[in-house]
C-alpha cells in the first residue's frame, strides 16, 4: 500500500515521512510528497506540487495541511477515486460542505485529530454534557504550540460539540470565544493559550456550586498524530465512498 503525504515538509508531514520509511508499518510504503515549496536541491524521494500526480503515484493520501490546500487535495480525491485523510484543522462551514460533496466519490476521513485519547475524550464529554443538567457551566481550555494558526484549535471545538450534542444544542448558538462579561446560563466557554513547543493539551471542566467534573487529554509526542493517521489510511482503503471519522476507524 502505497501512502502519500501532502504537507510533506511540515512538522506532522514529515513525522509521517519518518514513519512510514522506518520499514515499521507491513505492507506500508512512502509513495511521495506534496508541497508548494519543493526543496532545492530535491529531495531522494518522489516530491511534487501537484495533487493529481501525488494520487496517481499513492493508493491514498494523508493530509496535514491548510484549509486552502486541503479542498484541493479532496477534490482530486474525488478525481481519483482514491482515499484521502485529513488532518487539517480551520475548515469553515462551507468548505466541510464541499468535502461533503467530494466524499461522495471517495472515502474521506476528516478528523480534529488523530488521536485515540482525543476521540476517547469526545466519547466521554458528550455522555457527561447529556447527563449533567445545563446549569452545569462548560468551559474549555486548550494549549497548543507558538506556531499553531488557527484559535480555539480544532480539537477543542470538536470537544465543544461532542458537549452540544449532549445537551441537544445548537453549537453555533451556545459557544462564547470571548469571556468578558457576565456568563450566560448554557454557554460553552473556550480559552487559548499559545506558547514554546506545547503539543496539545486539552481541558474541558463542568463546573457546579460546590463541585466541578475535569476531563482532560495532554499529548506529549506527535508521533501519535502520524501513528493514528496511518492507521486511519489501511482503514480507509476498505471503505466505500463516504465522510468517516476517527470514530469509525476506531469503532468509537
Amino acid at each position: 500500500m502505497k501512502i502519500g503525504i501532502a504537507g510533506c515538509t511540515g512538522r506532522v508531514g514529515q513525522l509521517l515521512m519518518s514513519e512510514l520509511r522506518s520499514g515499521a508499518y507491513d505492507g506500508m510504503e512512502f509513495a511521495g510528497g506534496l508541497t508548494n515549496d519543493i526543496p532545492d536541491p530535491a529531495p531522494d524521494y518522489f516530491i511534487t506540487d501537484s495533487a493529481d500526480a501525488l494520487f496517481e503515484a499513492s493508493d491514498a493520501v494523508i493530509d496535514f495541511t491548510r484549509p486552502e490546500a486541503t479542498m484541493i487535495n479532496a477534490a482530486a480525491a474525488a478525481s481519483h477515486k482514491k482515499p484521502l485523510i485529513i488532518g487539517t484543522t480551520g475548515l469553515d462551514n462551507a468548505q466541510e460542505a464541499q468535502l461533503r460533496e467530494h466524499a461522495k466519490h471517495a472515502a474521506i476521513i476528516y478528523t480534529a485529530n488523530m488521536s485515540l485519547g482525543v476521540n476517547l475524550l469526545l466519547a466521554l464529554v458528550e455522555q457527561a454534557a447529556a447527563k449533567l443538567a445545563d446549569d452545569w457551566d462548560i468551559e474549555i481550555f486548550e494549549s497548543h504550540h507558538k506556531h499553531k494558526v488557527d484559535a480555539p484549535s480544532g480539537t477543542a471545538l470538536a470537544l465543544g460539540k461532542a458537549a452540544a450534542r449532549g445537551r441537544g444544542v445548537s453549537h453555533d448558538n451556545v459557544a462564547v470565544t470571548d469571556r468578558s462579561g457576565a456568563r450566560k446560563q448554557g454557554d460553552i466557554g473556550y480559552a487559548v493559550s499559545r506558547g514554546g513547543d506545547v503539543v496539545g493539551e486539552h481541558n474541558v471542566t463542568f463546573y457546579s456550586g460546590g463541585e466541578r467534573v475535569e476531563l482532560a487529554h495532554k499529548a506529549t509526542d506527535r508521533r501519535l498524530f502520524a501513528k493514528g493517521a496511518l492507521h486511519a489510511a489501511r482503514w480507509a482503503t476498505d471503505q466505500e465512498p463516504g465522510l468517516y471519522s476517527m470514530k469509525d476507524v476506531l469503532g468509537l
